[in-house]
């Protein structure tokens, strides 16, 4: 898999310190929702480091605009960590025009595609959003009318990343269903009650995607297959 130039397109800002960046990436050859890039950025002095983000945006006959990009954009979404080596210069030093070398779309597991006819459960932790986002639309992209269910879990409102889009599309989409667990808010993190509440039961047999912090993942998985799905049905993405 080789590396490609792409530029930056576009940037903006989801919270505080989330940002979204688009890239202009020639020949890209489409990725499936839930596929990540690896980015690479070089020194001076020759030092290179690299990081893996999760792909946003959709791939689709209708993908243009709303998080839908032609064939050669790619967005992801950088969550600036503050002791991060390559993050912080992401979210803020990188800027529209400048060039970057990006590989990708890597990975075949932790992917929906449009043409599969269950019912979807999404779980994210945080930024574990950003792939689950691709699937959302991409489903909207593609026209079909999958039933979908998100639970999100975030510390506070302000920390929601796409938080006007996923209001919009859960309004304006019956068939998309955005439930919101605050955790600092209400003092615990996600559990049993939250998931029985608001998941699709298990006698649907959804395919359950699940990405976030490695203990949030862990946590979310393990109450999915408590409640009786299937834990071959449960695919997970973690990171930290």
């Amino acid at each position: 898999m080789n590396w490609r130039k792409a530029t930056l397109l576009e940037a903006r800002w989801e919270t505080s310190s989330a940002r979204t960046l688009v890239f202009d990436v020639p020949e890209w050859p489409g990725h499936l929702p839930g596929q990540h890039v690896d980015l690479r950025l070089t020194a001076e002095d020759g030092y290179t480091a690299q990081r893996s983000y999760s792909i946003a945006s959709a791939t689709g006959p209708a993908a243009a605009g709303g998080g839908g990009l032609g064939a050669g954009g790619v967005e992801i979404t950088v969550q600036r960590l503050d002791d991060g080596e390559v993050s912080p210069f992401l979210a803020d030093v990188y800027d529209v025009g400048q060039p970057i070398e990006l590989r990708g779309p890597i990975g075949g597991w932790f992917v929906w595609r449009h043409t599969d006819p269950a019912p979807v459960q999404l779980v994210a932790g945080g930024s574990g959003i950003v792939p689950l986002m691709a699937m959302i639309r991409s489903r909207a992209a593609h026209g079909v009318r999958t039933p979908f269910r998100l639970l999100y879990s975030v510390r506070t409102p302000q920390d929601v990343i796409y938080a006007d889009e996923l209001r919009e599309r859960a309004r304006d989409d019956r068939g998309l269903d955005v439930q919101f667990i605050y955790t600092r808010v209400r003092g615990s993190r996600i559990g049993v009650a939250d998931v029985n509440t608001h998941a699709w039961p298990a006698d649907f047999a959804p395919a359950v995607f699940v990405c976030g912090p490695t203990g949030f993942v862990e946590t979310a998985a393990d109450v999915m297959v408590a409640l009786g799905h299937d834990a071959r049905s449960i695919r997970t993405e973690r990171y930290g």
